[in-house]
């Protein structure tokens, strides 16, 4: 079955400093949602809240599935295990072990106790996905930065979770890097229909995969809507000088 979320009301505080306040959205349908807008404007900080990474001061996050059950709140979240494994969170900076490609991918479904069968066959699948394949056998510490990086879309996507978060997975990169995980982004979305929730600051990467935007600023949703009608008629008028470039920041 698959998951939908509700943030509700979320607001945080780190050292009295406000960085969220009052944010609220459901997330109900399979697809890709974009979190963007100014840099401090909380967008990494919802997204980690919503992947129950962080707890929010007040307000709660739901996890539904399909049978609209209520499987965790926030305040005090309920860390249960089985939620945890249908949800994945890829951070900017991926944490890979001295191994080659296939064994960083496989470590996620050995500590689950595969069978090494299954293990091999989802194994190849996310590689595949990824453009990867011919890089099973290699030490994943020579890879490149773009290659690092699909390498945690794939740990992330072997696991086969329900929804994916991903925390500007293009940054830093070149743009043939950048090209190809956009491309495999795409792809995850048409070959498993499931949720994919991310942040980007990046105004043409967002028009080139999101279908709804969501607009932070100052730590809170100002402004969301579908792709075409947002780029197109966005209703907030900070929303409107961030995607014509006519705010500074």
């Amino acid at each position: 079955m698959g998951l939908s979320l509700t943030a509700s009301n979320i607001s945080k505080s780190y050292n009295g400093k406000v960085v969220l306040t009052d944010c609220s959205y459901s997330f109900n349908t399979s697809g890709i949602y974009i979190l963007m807008g100014p840099n401090g404007s909380g967008k990494s900080t919802f997204l980690r809240i919503c992947a129950l990474l962080e707890e929010p001061d007040c307000g709660e996050v739901k996890f539904f599935s399909e049978t609209t059950q209520s499987l965790t709140r926030g305040g005090g979240l309920k860390k249960d295990i089985s939620l945890k494994r249908r949800i994945t969170l890829l951070l900017p900076k991926i944490g890979i072990f001295n191994t080659n490609v296939f064994n960083n991918v496989a470590y996620g479904l050995k500590i689950r106790g595969m069978r090494s069968i299954e293990v091999e066959d989802k194994i190849h699948k996310a590689l595949e996905l990824v453009g990867l394949t011919d890089k099973k056998n290699q030490n994943a510490l020579s890879l490149s930065s773009g290659e690092t990086q699909r390498l945690g879309i794939a740990r992330a996507l072997v696991i086969e979770p329900d929804v994916l978060f991903l925390d500007e997975p293009t940054a830093s990169l070149d743009p043939r890097s950048t090209t190809i995980i956009e491309e495999t982004i795409l792809n995850i979305k048409k070959d498993n229909r499931l949720t994919i929730i991310m942040v980007t600051h990046n105004i043409f990467q967002a028009k080139r995969l999101a279908d709804r935007v969501l607009f932070m600023y100052d730590g809170r949703i100002v402004d969301h809507g579908l792709n075409k009608d947002f780029f197109e008629k966005p209703k907030d008028e900070r929303a409107y000088r961030f995607i014509t470039g006519q705010m500074v920041y």
